[in-house]
């Protein structure tokens, strides 16, 4: 019998489904020689600092830095309440260890997701209670949970011994992440505090993330405009067709003064011109790469209201586990060289019905399949499987990944450019009018998503033709100012680091960078990217990124000015990368963060006090609002929640004032909503905000769980 371990039930389902296994039981699925069991990602979590010593239920500066001679794990803690056990976490554990000491078990099988945090999950969950002797762990990598690659990839499992360089570096992520996290945050909080509230956070990929969107912020406050000019001019032709011409001198169009261009504007006046020089040139064009998880991100928040990072990697998740596309975590665009025959069938099977399916040719193009542009996962593509039905969101990433994946088999786009050189009669002036026009004559990948291609025509003319100025103006102009970061070019400068990155630069440029030079993984950035926004350190304006007051002040005054550096982020995220790849040691990696840690500590203790933030204290009223539904305690106003009474002797009942529901849709929970509720047992809510920004009204209702003692929200639209 195998023991299959799924990093989520529903990935434990795709693989029951596709061993035709029905039975379920309490925690897992048995059948045809197979259990498959599931986590719910990380079901055990590292030590707090206060586990290891009691003395570090309180924070003194005395206490750190803090550094584990033993870094301990222990059952995920209760989100509610984390002084608690998480119940749903130490009861799926118990199962999984249960199932792993049974008799007829021969063999675990982590198919936990393929990357160094999956691995990560698997190891700790199987490692933890002490395997039987002689049991043999392997590990199952797949891309994708279709029937096909589940079969597929059960035949070729590895040894899960061979997969220590990725354990390596995903211990050494989480440890280095909790002694950067728990030290500086702390002593930060400490040092440059004044008040009790949310801690200061400081972060590995926090900071430099925040400085590269303070120093865009500081870019457009600095930013000085510069008036400049141009002349324009327009002929026509013998035919009495015209067109325009910008005047060029020195291969430069732009002039900063405009008594230069009022000089020439007045000598061109009356006289003829001729046309010197016509070029045609045929240029191609090709499709953008395939998506990897940031171009993805890019694409969707800037095409889409209402939409971030973090949707569009969950979304997109919700995909990977219905198994319509392969893995989303991928930093690759192009797909690994073994998967050609697999990928011609993907494409039949979606474009059978399409009307350019006569347009599309499958090849083995290197722009596609390409080993070395394969960093652990290819690009996302759909799966053979289409969707039945797709819920709005799922429907948009769902459709970009899949007309990115089509438009690479389409006929390249080629258009026709043409530039004209027009000199005026006379030899006074050493410029020349410069016109371009460009004709789409192929319109090929473009048509998968209708993208219009504007023509600019040039009338038909020959060399020597002589042509007669009709008009001509100097027109006024001011440079403008960088743009504020969005989602989009946020990401892709987190990708590279800032590498080689300019804000127009073609995603060609993408494929060369350094592999493993970056700020965060494809996994973690849009993560971050919100922790930014709910710490307070960052604010969205539209779809524009601004710091904060407390971000500015932060990057400003806090001392350890190596948390900002893009080079000292990349370098770590380099080494963990080289770690996952065998080239670099976890041992002198965390030495060099333990050592960073120390050091970073000191400077804070010895540096000068000021207060980056302050938190004005809320002072809790303790008004009683109700009468408790679940024991008949008294409910009442708290600092962090309203709740009840008798929460010592373990009533479960509270609405914590920060609630992560209500946050979705823009609201806080009030002392009215909360009377509301306990009195009629629901509360009539006005402007609740959409996914979609829009707003909307509905009653809430707050009821207990039929499985555990905690309560959720239920929506109602009707009276």
């Amino acid at each position: 019998m195998k023991l299959i371990l799924a990093e989520k039930p529903s990935v434990a389902k795709n693989i029951a489904d596709a061993l035709k296994i029905k039975t379920k039981k309490d925690g897992y699925f048995e059948g045809n020689g197979h259990i498959i069991t599931w986590a719910f990602g990380h079901l055990v979590e590292l030590y707090d600092a206060k586990d290891y010593d009691s003395k570090m239920k309180s924070w003194k500066m005395d206490n750190f830095p803090f550094i584990p001679s033993e870094f301990k794990y222990k059952v995920k803690s209760n989100p509610r309440n984390r002084a608690q056990s998480d119940s749903g976490a130490a009861k799926q554990l118990k199962t999984i260890q249960f199932l792993m000491k049974r008799n007829d078990v021969d063999a675990i099988i982590s198919a936990c997701d393929y990357d160094r945090e999956g691995q990560l999950i698997g190891d700790s969950i199987i490692y933890r209670g002490g395997l039987k002797p002689k049991a043999e762990v392997y590990r199952l990598l797949l891309n994708e949970w279709t029937q096909t690659e589940v079969l597929q990839g059960l035949e070729t499992i590895k040894s899960n011994t061979s997969m220590k360089p990725l354990r390596d570096a995903g211990i050494s992520r989480q440890w280095a992440d909790w002694v950067i996290g728990i030290n500086l945050t702390s002593v930060a909080t400490l040092k440059y505090q004044k008040g009790k509230g949310k801690a200061l956070n400081i972060g590995r990929v926090l900071l430099p993330t925040l400085k590269i969107i303070y120093d865009r912020d500081k870019e457009i406050e600095n930013f000085k405009p510069e008036d400049y000019f141009k002349l324009k001019a327009t002929f026509q032709t013998e035919n009495n067709k015209e067109y325009e011409g910008t005047y060029i001198e020195d291969k430069e169009e732009k002039f900063k003064k405009r008594a230069i261009l009022d000089d020439i504007h007045e000598i061109i006046q009356n006289r003829q011109a001729q046309i010197t020089d016509k070029q045609v040139e045929k240029k191609k064009e090709f499709p953008p790469f395939l998506f990897n998880l940031s171009n993805l991100q890019g694409y969707i928040t800037n095409k889409f209201k209402g939409w971030t990072s973090d949707k569009v990697l969950k979304v997109a998740q919700s995909l990977y586990e219905k198994k319509l596309i392969t893995y989303p975590r991928t930093s690759s665009m192009a797909l690994e060289e073994s998967l050609v025959g697999k990928t011609a069938n993907v494409l039949k099977t979606h474009t059978e019905d399409l009307p350019y399916k006569d347009e599309i040719k499958f090849m083995k193009s290197k722009r596609i399949f390409n080993n070395a542009k394969v960093e652990s996962h290819s690009a996302i593509i759909p799966t053979y499987i289409k969707p039945k039905r797709l819920a709005a969101d799922e429907n948009i990433v769902y459709t970009a990944i899949k007309n990115r994946f089509i438009m690479q088999f389409m006929p390249i786009a080629e258009y026709e450019e043409t530039k004209l050189i027009t000199k005026m009669e006379g030899d006074e002036l050493r410029g020349v009018f410069v016109s371009k026009g460009k004709v789409q004559l192929i319109e090929g990948w473009k048509k998968v998503e209708k993208i219009q291609s504007k023509d600019t025509l040039l009338p038909l003319v020959e060399v020597d033709d002589n042509v007669s100025l009709i008009d001509s103006e100097v027109t006024s102009h001011v440079t403008k100012p960088p743009k504020h970061h969005t989602e989009r070019t946020l990401l892709r400068v987190m990708e590279t680091c800032g590498k080689s990155y300019k804000e127009d630069d073609n995603e060609d440029l993408m494929g060369s960078i350094l592999t493993g030079f970056s700020i965060g993984t494809p996994a973690t950035r849009a993560e971050t990217i919100k922790k930014l926004k709910d710490v307070g350190y960052i604010d969205t304006e539209s779809k524009n990124l601004l710091c904060t007051d407390l971000g500015k002040r932060l990057v400003e005054t806090f001392p350890v000015k190596d948390l900002f550096d893009l080079e000292f982020t990349g370098r770590l995220e380099k080494a963990l990368s080289d770690i996952q790849k065998g080239k670099a040691s976890k041992k002198e990696f965390l030495n060099l963060v333990f050592q960073f840690t120390t050091k970073s500590v000191e400077t804070i203790k010895n540096g000068e006090t000021i207060t980056i933030k302050e938190v004005k204290s809320t002072r809790t009223t303790n008004e009683v609002l109700g009468t408790c539904p679940q024991c008949g305690g008294k409910i009442t106003d708290g600092y962090k929640s309203f709740g009840c009474s008798n929460w010592k002797n373990g009533c479960k009942f509270v609405v914590w004032k920060n609630d992560k529901f209500l946050a979705t849709m823009r609201k806080k929970p009030t002392k009215t909503m909360v009377k509301d509720l306990l009195k009629n047992n629901k509360a009539y809510v006005k402007g609740l905000t959409s996914k979609n920004g829009k707003k909307f009204n509905a009653y809430l209702s707050y009821e207990k769980n039929s499985e555990n003692d905690y309560y959720s929200w239920k929506m109602d639209f009707s009276k």
